[in-house]
């Protein structure tokens, strides 16, 4: 089999329908993921192990791949004729490769992207720390690309990112951007971030935060004039703030409780909803950091911070329960759908 040839193949298969995912693994079809619902290419034959490591092979190239061997794990970019680029991830399941490749779609506006119009005002702050969080697949790397997008479309700005791998590239407008690939262009977040303050930066975006390391730069970055911009995996605002918290020792626990008080911008949680026309249609939750909330966090009152969101439309907060009901209100998903994202399901009846 031509790899080179027939991964080509697979990747216009999978930008044809509209796909976002693409599995291979040993003894099964390639599979393609399609508004959540798995498809396999039954016109394809059943992969074999020679399979999956010939199309590693062309992605990765021999060296990622020896090191791969090693490690048994890999994440890693590849781009198709210029135009479709793809996030991989590679693993060991029963001695054997298996592959899973995420289309990364072209850059789209938060408008394109149906984000909440505070977003494009937090986009345009100088200074602070914005968290887009959520489970893995809800779209967070994209709500962060179409925010850098807005800025460098607007500002003058100097914007480093760093990333593992890099997702979107993107073309420089009115902003110098330069984007760094953990693994390629640098060790890790953490050493990325530590030189970051001597690079002259006004927008740095984190692909994700791992440990306390770089949670505690990203802050300290916040608070010394950068725009910091980054991912968690949390199910909810207030929980992205416990979260970061117990991150670090209790000894410490009360420094970066004071530190993310005064930086934090904003928690944007974000989930992606199945929609009646087909697609996905993103729901919301959204924390702004008012001095209400700067003081719970302060005072170890986080547990208070959903009723702050729930009753702060009027700050611009977003309850997701609410926007659940009103894009169910509006037809644009069912109401089993909505409950099944919903976080309080008696609440968001009531709310229909």
């Amino acid at each position: 089999m031509n790899y080179e040839t027939e991964l080509a193949d697979l990747i216009m298969s999978l930008v044809k329908e509209g796909g976002s995912d693409l599995h291979m693994t040993v003894g099964s079809f390639p599979t393609l993921r399609v508004n959540r619902d798995l498809i396999p290419l039954t016109r394809k034959r059943e992969l074999t192990a020679e399979d999956t490591l010939g199309f590693l092979r062309v992605m990765v190239g021999e060296k990622a791949l020896t090191s791969f061997v090693v490690n048994q794990e890999i994440d890693f970019s590849y781009e198709y004729a210029k135009e479709y680029r793809l996030r991989g991830n590679a693993s060991f399941q029963r001695g054997v490769i298996s592959i899973a490749l995420r289309l990364v779609t072209k850059v789209k506006t938060i408008s394109e992207l149906n984000l909440p119009e505070q977003i494009i005002q937090i986009a345009r702050e100088r200074q602070g720390f914005f968290l887009v969080v959520g489970p893995v697949g809800q779209g967070k790397s994209t709500t962060l690309a179409a925010m850098i997008g807005l800025i460098n479309s607007e500002a003058k700005r100097h914007i480093v990112t760093i990333e593992d791998p890099i997702e979107f590239r993107f073309d420089q407008d009115k902003s110098l951007i330069e984007q760094r690939e953990v693994g390629v262009d640098t060790k890790d977040f953490h050493t990325a971030l530590t030189h970051v303050f001597r690079q002259d930066a006004d927008v740095i975006m984190i692909g994700e935060m791992r440990d306390k390391e770089t949670i505690s730069a990203a802050v300290t970055a916040a608070e010394t004039g950068h725009l910091v911009l980054s991912t968690l995996h949390a199910n909810s605002a207030a929980q992205t703030v416990d979260r970061i918290i117990d991150t670090f020792p209790a000894d410490q626990q009360d420094q970066i409780r004071l530190q993310l008080a005064s930086s934090l911008i904003g928690i944007l949680s974000q989930r992606l909803v199945p929609r009646v026309s087909g697609g996905l249609i993103p729901a919301f939750e959204l924390l702004l950091n008012t001095p209400a909330i700067s003081n719970l966090i302060r005072e170890r009152r986080t547990h208070e911070i959903d009723v702050l969101i729930e009753t702060g439309s009027q700050d611009g907060m977003i309850d997701l329960d609410r926007n659940l009901a009103e894009l169910v209100r509006r037809g644009d998903v069912t109401k089993d759908d909505a409950m099944s994202f919903a976080r309080r399901q008696n609440i968001f009846e009531r709310l229909l």
